[in-house]
């Protein structure tokens, strides 16, 4: 099966700020950015099914892509950040910041997630949609989410996923 992944577009998020499942708002330019996106996935034809994280960056570039009734599904989620979500880094105090920063493949961060953890979630849904009998379906997530399903694909290691993260709007495609 080709699976169309989709990462969302700019969030209106000050830079150094440490957002994962929070349901941050986007950038002004959501629309010239959505725009750019829809065209890239027009190219790739008709979709079977379409899967789309619940938080609104997400179910809102599913809508302005023609796809209003994608299916939400908590497993594409982005990372969680726990106590850290919406803190500036430089003001994360927290005795594990550092662990995290030397292992964020392994390591969770407090009351959140590891990148690890976050790529069993994706890895159940990848393995769920492998039933499907679906050609091709098409999934509006996260950079994380991305990176996990470029793991599952093989197409990169944990270790360098995050040098391969497209940009917001991206779209790349992966057989599973």
């Amino acid at each position: 099966m080709e699976v169309i992944l989709i990462r969302h577009t700019s969030v209106d998020v000050p830079q150094g700020i440490c957002y994962g499942q929070s349901d941050v708002p986007l950038k002004d330019t959501f629309e010239a950015e959505a725009a750019a996106t829809r065209a890239e996935l027009e190219a790739y034809g008709p979709m079977d099914h379409a899967y789309t994280s619940p938080l609104s960056r997400c179910t809102r570039l599913a809508e302005f892509c023609g796809y209003p009734d994608a299916e939400r599904d908590p497993r594409i989620l982005e990372i969680d950040f726990g106590e850290w979500e919406m803190r500036p880094f430089d003001d994360i105090s927290d005795p594990h910041l550092q662990e995290w920063y030397s292992d964020h493949i392994n390591t969770p961060v407090t009351g959140g997630e590891s990148f690890m953890q976050q790529y069993g979630r994706v890895s159940a849904f990848l393995d769920e949609l492998r039933t499907k009998p679906w050609r091709r379906a098409v999934i509006f997530a996260h950079g994380g989410v991305l990176v996990s399903a470029l793991v599952y694909a093989g197409r990169v290691t944990p270790a360098d996923g995050f040098s391969a993260l497209p940009p917001y709007g991206g779209v790349i495609s992966i057989n599973i």
